[in-house]
């Protein structure tokens, strides 16, 4: 039996397709770039999940909409010349064997084999980039080293109402997965359901939760990853790979006990934002243990005066006066001025502009960030955005869904996309 080190480990973390139910966040970034309490991406989660592990050999694979992931990555994560660690990205390309696109997340490490197998790595971990959560990476390859397992698939419980958008499965006593269903309708989830001794025994203190949820999150040995994907052109580890791997091999559920949330629409990410400026949130920035990097970016202290908060994050940078932020984010470089904020995710600007590099919209100069006179609640005001004085958001008809000229509803969530402007008065 194989022992396992950061070393031996090789981390590939999937970038994410078009991200269609992120839209408007995702028309100009990958979900793993869009921005996370201000001041992170969500690549970062997975990233620093790995560093605080100890495998410091990371991939990111890359497709649509790359260029800003790439950025960051590139930016944020250098490691010393000497410590042979990386974060290096891995984009879609075409060569003599493999033409188009990646086509899911088993083709996506399928066609970058090549690359992988470069090194000398035993086991591969594969994560996905848009989830949030803080794992010890290690237990579950330990886990993965000890039971002797082809493939390890991390779960945590959840309730019968979030069951049918996970791929669900069941175990035997010894942990190992006998039956995966991917995405099961209601009247299936019988056949998945722990009994209360596999509850019991899982150290589950929720017993409404008496499913397990697959994470997305999986080791493989490595020469059994490149048997599998090369016995096939199975393009999806959920739906295809893994219920295969489970008729054929040795395959393992690790429970992970903590927090975890999927990214996957506009309602998840808006909850899991504003969640972190609760009291005492589940996923916590200031576990000494479990770090988040980012983006050095040496911006100054924020300013602010004659300002009321409440159950705020507020970034670096940020200019924020006469003005009340309850439940809200307010991201880097923000620009809030005699305004009321009451569940705002606001995701920052990428530059400071001063009087003379101003925009012109019409006869009107409207400055980043948030003019005077603003009252905004239920809304995500994405990068660099232009909010004029005296403007209502709100989403006073209570629309589920719509589009308008400079904004969007999704999930009853005005989103004020990136780079738009909102004239002086308007009201949404």
């Amino acid at each position: 039996m194989a022992d396992f080190s950061g070393d031996n480990v090789l981390g590939v973390i999937l970038g994410g397709g078009r991200g269609e139910r992120l839209f408007p966040l995702t028309k100009f970034r990958s979900k793993p770039a869009v921005p996370l309490a201000g001041k992170y991406r969500l690549v970062d989660i997975p990233i620093s999940n790995c560093i605080n592990s100890g495998i410091t050999k990371v991939f990111v694979l890359t497709q649509y909409n790359s260029a800003s992931l790439n950025r960051h990555v590139n930016y944020a994560y250098r490691f010393d010349q000497f410590s042979g660690g990386f974060v290096d990205i891995l984009a879609a390309e075409q060569n003599y064997d493999e033409q188009g696109w990646f086509e899911g997340t088993a083709d996506a490490v399928r066609r970058v084999m090549r690359h992988l197998e470069t090194y000398s790595a035993d086991y591969i971990l594969i994560l996905s980039g848009d989830q949030l959560y803080q794992m010890d990476l290690r237990r579950m390859l330990q886990q993965h080293v000890e039971r002797d397992s082809d493939v390890t698939v991390a779960a945590c419980a959840v309730t019968e109402a979030e069951a049918p958008s996970l791929g669900v499965l069941r175990t035997d006593p010894d942990g190992r997965i006998v039956e995966f269903r991917e995405k099961p309708p209601r009247e299936e989830l019988d056949r998945v359901r722990m009994d209360a001794t596999t509850i019991a025994r899982a150290g589950i203190s929720d017993r409404r939760k008496a499913f397990l949820g697959s994470m997305g999150i999986y080791v493989f040995s490595l020469p059994l990853l490149a048997d599998v994907l090369a016995e096939s052109k199975e393009r999806d580890f959920g739906k295809h790979v893994i219920p295969r791997a489970i008729r054929e091999h040795r395959v393992h559920a690790f429970i992970h006990e903590g927090y975890w949330e999927d990214i996957g629409t506009i309602r998840t990410f808006y909850n899991a934002n504003l969640a972190l400026a609760d009291h005492m949130p589940d996923f916590d920035f200031y576990r000494s243990d479990s770090r988040i990097f980012s983006r050095a970016r040496f911006l100054p202290p924020t300013k602010m005066f004659n300002t009321r908060l409440d159950r705020a994050l507020v970034a670096d940078g940020c200019i924020v006066g006469d003005s009340e932020v309850v439940h809200s984010i307010v991201g880097l470089r923000n620009v809030v001025k005699k305004s009321r904020l009451e569940g705002v995710v606001m995701m920052g600007c990428d530059y400071y502009e001063w009087e003379t590099l101003r925009r012109k919209v019409g006869d009107t100069s409207i400055p980043l960030g948030i003019g005077e006179g603003c009252r905004i609640s239920n809304a995500i005001i994405d990068k660099n955005a232009r909010i004029g004085p005296n403007v209502t958001i709100c989403n006073q008809r209570g629309l589920v869904e719509a589009d308008g000229e400079n904004f969007y509803i999704r999930d009853s969530i005005v989103i004020i996309p990136k780079n738009a402007v909102v004239h002086p008065g308007t009201t949404i």
